[in-house]
């Protein structure tokens, strides 16, 4: 009864949000998903009797690698959520889909050996139909954060019909697994953070022109401007240059034009990646995907951003790798277990990151502590197979 229900409600939003999406669709961030997930345009099922695996952003379709790897290529089935996770899943196999929005699951997913959901992806009707259909369903790196888990609880009656339908939950940590199973997760192994199996590597050698660099990473609205205040003041003492990366491709444009206003008013030089690679600018910006690694391996200093604003911090792996030295704020909550296990990281407030940065000399240099083994999971989907 609840899966009829459901499907009526989600029926009922689809059909009141379709003015909304297709004004929507005309934007640059959801040219492709939004047809390929509302209208099904492009977007025919995968193929039957597959490994599926179902991932969100651009980080979990990376980080996924370490696993897939394990298995010819084709057997792999992939989908996502969204532009920039597609742009990873889509280099994998050709059997690779944007996901259809819950309405249409129950005629566009087909029978597969096995579904493997990333971190957070809780989807009722992605597990429900599969299940449905005979698919065993995992979900994998799960992760359940303090500051989320009363959210989480106040819809358990939801969550836990989503749980019935999986087969088994491979969570990051022991807290992780507590607050999962009390909203109704069950059979639920930890392995760890699957992330700490597959850091990304560089793929290119960026020149390095100046003394210093700064690497802003993955900001968000606010912290640009929050980070160039700091390193400008750095700048009247150093030969620093500062590149900045911002975590969502549809922002480039609007970063671009603040960073040349303000690099103008100072003085500064600019210049934008896309169109010029020599980094001879004291100010770049990474308007591309993909080459935040590249800018993490010549940089001296890390100010990751996520977590100056309020968006739960982003993985600090990738630059400790290099040995950085690495900045980053206070709310950080969705990255609790992965930054237990990063040594010579600098939390502070944004009110101090002018001084911090001034202080550069004094920050200690990360380093990473720990791996996770992917061998039980590996061995679990390899029996299901």
């Amino acid at each position: 009864m609840f899966y009829y229900i459901y499907l009526i409600l989600v029926a009922v939003i689809y059909i009141a949000t379709l003015p909304f999406l297709a004004i929507l669709a005309f934007r640059k961030k959801y040219r492709d998903s939004i047809p390929s997930r509302f209208f099904l345009i492009n977007n025919l099922p995968l193929k039957e009797n597959g490994l599926h695996f179902h991932t969100c952003s651009y980080g979990e379709a990376k980080a996924i690698k370490a696993v897939i790897d394990e298995f010819d290529n084709e057997i792999l089935r992939f989908s996502t959520t969204t532009q920039t996770g597609f742009s990873v899943i889509k280099d994998y196999t050709s059997e690779s889909r944007y996901l259809p929005f819950e309405l249409f699951l129950p005629f566009w997913i087909k029978r597969q050996k096995l579904l493997v959901v990333f971190e957070a992806e809780l989807w009722y009707m992605l597990f429900a139909v599969s299940k449905r259909k005979g698919t065993k369903t995992f979900l994998i790196n799960a992760r359940l954060s303090e500051k989320s888990f009363p959210k989480y609880y106040r819809f358990k009656w939801l969550y836990k019909r989503v749980f019935e339908n999986v087969d088994a939950v491979y969570a990051q940590s022991f807290e992780d697994a507590k607050r999962l199973k009390r909203i109704g997760a069950k059979n639920i192994s930890v392995i760890g953070n699957i992330k700490f199996a597959n850091t990304q590597k560089p793929t290119k050698v960026f020149p390095k022109n100046y003394k210093l660099i700064v690497t802003a990473g993955s900001t968000h609205e606010g912290e640009e401007k929050l980070i160039l205040d700091a390193f400008l003041s750095l700048k009247e003492v150093e030969n620093a240059q500062l590149i900045v990366t911002p975590r969502h491709p549809e922002r480039f444009n609007s970063v671009a034009a603040f960073l040349e206003k303000e690099a103008l008013k100072e003085n500064l030089t600019f210049s934008r990646y896309s169109k010029c690679k020599d980094f001879k600018s004291d100010i770049v910006l990474i308007d591309v995907m993909g080459e935040l690694i590249n800018s993490y391996a010549i940089s001296d200093i890390v100010i990751l951003g996520g977590a100056f604003a309020d968006i739960g911090g982003h993985n600090a792996l990738e630059a400790a790798q290099f040995g950085v030295k690495i900045i980053t704020g206070k709310n950080y909550y969705n990255q609790v277990e992965i930054f237990k296990h990063i040594n010579g990281l600098t939390i502070i407030e944004p009110s101090i990151l002018k001084e911090t940065l001034l202080n550069y000399m004094a920050l200690p240099y990360s380093s990473v502590d720990t791996k996770s083994n992917l061998s039980k999971l590996v061995k679990d989907i390899k029996d299901v197979l």
